[in-house]
């Protein structure tokens, strides 16, 4: 893993070249104070907590996070570079992992940006930070989730709409299938073991009991191997392509 900081170095400062990033902080910080106060009536609920603002968070990373990971290897190929990166000493998974550090850690200065959230919640009441810490991981670890796969619809294709619109689709599925709502659907005509089961595979199920507090491994655990599973098979994709 030589190599690693030098290319995620390579990879964060990129976003920072370009108004991109700056576009995409902007809109992220507007779109969810929206969501929060006017949509959400983070007021009108007379609770210290930031409910509002975990609950819209799905719904946001399911265009936003797309529109970021849609780059990461699409843009590479078009322009031509992915063939240089190829042909340097590197190991393809080391690669993938630098560029899904520098997008992951470019998210989560867009998400630690609304911690102003935090100090106006605590003006306005007695919130139990524990929760607001618990929903903050939870949102950390869904963004790497919602990058990883966009990370891999990128790697399939070098047509960036394309890919964003595979990255919305994938990542829509997995947020629908643990949603509440659809869940009971199911269960009007599935066995109750069946909608466990597929309610399982979703984000929602293990992202909701984190941001009201509840931190359980099992919920830490399919998030990264969400990640794990989805980076992997992008350096498969990658290799299977280097190879040919």
């Amino acid at each position: 893993m030589q190599q690693f900081y030098p290319l995620f170095k390579r990879e964060f400062l990129g976003y920072f070249r370009s108004p991109v990033a700056y576009v995409f902080i902007i809109i992220f910080l507007i779109a969810s104070m929206g969501c929060t106060f006017f949509i959400g009536n983070f007021y009108d609920s007379n609770q210290a907590n930031l409910n509002p603002f975990f609950m819209f968070l799905p719904w946001l990373y399911l265009v936003l996070i797309p529109a970021v990971g849609m780059r990461l290897w699409a843009e590479e190929r078009r322009s031509g570079t992915i063939e240089l990166l190829f042909t340097l000493p590197v190991q393809m998974f080391e690669t993938v992992l630098a560029k899904f550090f520098a997008g992951w850690a470019f998210i989560a200065i867009a998400l630690f940006a609304t911690f102003p959230l935090v100090i106006t919640v605590n003006y306005l009441g007695t919130p139990d930070n524990g929760v607001i810490f618990a929903g903050y991981l939870a949102s950390l670890l869904m963004a790497g989730s919602y990058l990883a796969i966009a990370t891999l619809t990128s790697a399939l294709t070098k047509n960036q709409v394309i890919s964003f619109v595979l990255g919305v689709v994938v990542s829509f599925f997995l947020v629908l299938v643990g949603w509440g709502l659809f869940t009971d659907i199911l269960a009007a005509f599935l066995p109750i073991s069946v909608v466990d089961l597929v309610a399982s595979i979703g984000f929602m199920t293990h992202f909701m009991p984190m941001i009201r507090g509840v931190i359980d491994l099992r919920d830490l655990v399919y998030f990264l191997a969400v990640m794990l599973i989805t980076l992997y098979f992008t350096g498969v994709v990658l290799e299977a392509q280097k190879d040919s």
